[in-house]
């Protein structure tokens, strides 16, 4: 049965991503976690596949794929790997997107066919130290040289940041109150003067780098600029905002991962001389797991309804990242009290999951950025 309502070339779609992830990424998962390396060839695979460019036309070197297929490709690959993940998404949904949406013919045919064929990698540079949900407290700053800008600053928490090799950045070409100036440009490593710090060390979502990015006087051309000058926090705003769709996606699928293993746990582990999931303590949470995973579901798949007929979703989007964040959250914590004192060990995978999805909570708008968002939407700004 469809489920879901999902076109024949959805659903192919989705069974091939799956067999993918079960064959290559599952068997690999936990050894990506306890080295905390980027996992490179796995990469390289999914560019073959046409994964890192899956929301892009051909004519970009992308697949095509419409929304839903998106949020189910990350769906599938955080099932079993949320840093593997993690970096597809900032690739796919966040550095690329800007390009694509936002950028030049020249700036798409230069940056944006590299980045989909996964020739080199993307990362996008918003938040600084100064400002974590005020993204428009941007204090990096880009001053016009003649026909380059001249940027100084700095970026963190830039997730493929020490593996990629062109970069989607925010800085100030004017003291414009608020975000009106702030521009975004495009740029690549090794620049003079552009330099990326030592991989920073996460709580979750270990072999999915990220760092400091440091601009001391990097010159890039003017052409680099995308757009015009003042519209980058608009463009990232609604890169964010269809990009939320894609970590709700995420989330969900580390949630998913979790309740799976507590059901099979919860067969297969007896207590009192039967398995514990006769117990109404057990039954009870794996079955608001459920429930909270498949709202989540629903949520993700109207949203990304909404991307593909190109509708304004910034409520929707963002009602998809809390509510699944959230409850992926939930079903992780579930999944480690029910593994009992086996969920607090790494031969396990459930505490891999639970620090995992904490990411999903704070990374593209913390849950009470989104409530803020979803309030607004509903009442207006107080």
């Amino acid at each position: 049965m469809n489920r879901y309502a999902l076109t024949d070339a959805q659903r192919e779609f989705h069974e091939s991503v799956r067999r993918f992830v079960d064959t290559r990424i599952a068997p690999l998962a936990a050894r990506i976690d306890a080295s905390d390396e980027f996992p490179a060839a796995l990469f390289a695979e999914m560019g073959e596949l046409g994964y890192l460019g899956a929301p892009y036309p051909p004519e970009y070197g992308g697949a095509g794929a419409d929304a839903v297929m998106v949020a189910l490709l990350l769906e599938e690959v955080s099932r079993a790997s949320g840093a593997v993940g993690s970096s597809l998404n900032a690739h796919i949904s966040l550095a690329s997107s800007v390009l694509y949406r936002h950028g030049s013919e020249a700036q798409r045919q230069r940056y944006l066919t590299r980045l989909t064929s996964g020739e080199v990698l993307g990362a996008f540079g918003l938040t600084e130290p100064g400002g974590g949900s005020d993204a428009a407290a941007c204090r990096t700053r880009a001053e016009r040289a003649g026909d380059h800008y001249v940027i100084t600053g700095s970026k963190i928490f830039n997730t493929n940041g020490p593996v990629a090799g062109i970069f989607v950045i925010t800085a100030r070409t004017s003291d414009a109150p608020g975000s009106r100036g702030v521009s975004a440009f495009v740029l690549e490593r090794g620049a003079p003067g552009f330099t990326v710090g030592a991989p920073d060390r996460k709580h979750g979502v270990h072999g999915s780098p990220t760092a400091t990015l440091y601009f001391d006087g990097v010159r890039v051309p003017a052409t680099n600029l995308i757009g015009r000058e003042g519209e980058g926090f608009r463009q990232f705003a609604e890169t964010l905002d269809r990009g939320r769709i894609n970590v709700a996606a995420l989330a969900l699928g580390i949630g998913q991962a979790a309740l799976d293993a507590a059901v099979a746990y919860a067969r297969q582990r007896e207590q009192f001389g039967r398995p514990i999931a006769a117990f109404q303590g057990v039954q009870w949470p794996l079955a608001e797991a459920a429930t909270e995973l498949e709202a989540a579901r629903l949520l993700i798949l109207n949203a990304a309804r909404m991307a593909d007929a190109e509708m304004p979703l910034k409520k929707e989007a963002a009602m998809a990242k809390f509510f699944a964040a959230e409850a992926a959250l939930r079903a992780c914590g579930s999944a480690v009290e029910i593994f009992g004192g086996h969920g607090y060990m790494r031969e396990f995978p459930v505490e891999r999951y639970l620090r995992d999805a904490r990411m999903c909570q704070i990374g593209e708008g913390t849950s009470q950025i989104q409530r803020l968002i979803i309030a607004r939407e509903l009442l207006g700004r107080y």
